[in-house]
């Protein structure tokens, strides 16, 4: 779980980052826009390696360039996190350990992406698990739905950073905005079962599939009309070895 989706609020722009300055020991082509309180060389190697040996774990393919574009997503989430309230984890291995490798393991545990075209993270927050569900699957239009401010600013700061075109942040509450139809539809962020299954059902394009955590206690789910099928899925987190647990259901179509 990541975050409740709340009303947007009135924010400050995100400060303006200043120069770029590539960090040792870590892989090629990465580097990191510097600040005051930003994250050191050895600690970003730490990062890296923490999001190589996750990554390792479960079998990534293209493991070289997503461990560089993860280990930076954690670099710019946390200098920003070190200035600005944005999430309870600022610890740059916290990031990658709680919030980079768990939507990693989520990911894998939707084996359905590798034939979607489009995914919608609904309350995504500062951006998880749709930025690394992007970096994983560059081949996807990713959706971020975010309805503070301040966070939807980050989001526009890193897709620009990580140079991630094809992720789309968008400010406004998921009830309240346009849907933007979807193969795949994940909410780790909202309360209620039942209620965010009736909301997401608009998001997604009919046969697509929905995601949301399960609760460790959960043994059954109502399935609300417009869905066919209804699955519980169980993954593990490489580092922490934390079991997750999450409903995957199927929309009624072609």
């Amino acid at each position: 779980m990541f975050h409740v989706e709340q009303n947007a609020i009135c924010d400050t722009e995100l400060p303006n980052a200043a120069t770029i300055i590539p960090f040792c020991n870590v892989p090629r082509g990465t580097e990191f826009k510097m600040k005051d309180g930003a994250v050191s060389p050895e600690t970003a190697q730490s990062v890296s390696a923490l999001i190589e040996g996750g990554l390792a774990v479960l079998s990534i393919s293209n493991a070289g360039e997503a461990t560089a574009k993860l280990t930076q997503l954690v670099v710019l989430v946390s200098e920003w996190a070190g200035r600005i309230s944005l999430t309870g984890h600022r610890d740059p291995l916290e990031l990658a350990g709680r919030l980079v490798l768990d939507a990693v393991a989520l990911s894998e545990a939707i084996p359905e992406l590798d034939q979607a075209s489009s995914l919608a993270d609904l309350g995504s927050g500062i951006g998880f698990p749709g930025f690394p569900i992007a970096i994983l699957h560059p081949e996807l239009d990713v959706h971020l739905v975010e309805s503070r401010l301040r966070r939807h600013h980050l989001q526009r700061e890193i897709r620009r950073q990580l140079e991630l075109t094809r992720v789309n942040p968008i400010l406004g509450r998921s009830d309240g905005i346009e849907a933007r139809v979807s193969d795949v539809v994940v909410a780790q962020a909202m309360t209620n079962p039942d209620e965010a299954l009736k909301l997401m059902r608009s998001w997604a394009r009919p046969g697509g599939l929905v995601a949301l955590p399960a609760a460790d206690s959960a043994e059954r789910l109502e399935l609300s009309q417009g869905y066919c099928d209804l699955e519980l899925r169980e993954y593990r987190v490489p580092a922490s070895g934390r079991i997750r647990r999450l409903w995957i259901a199927r929309v009624e179509g072609p």
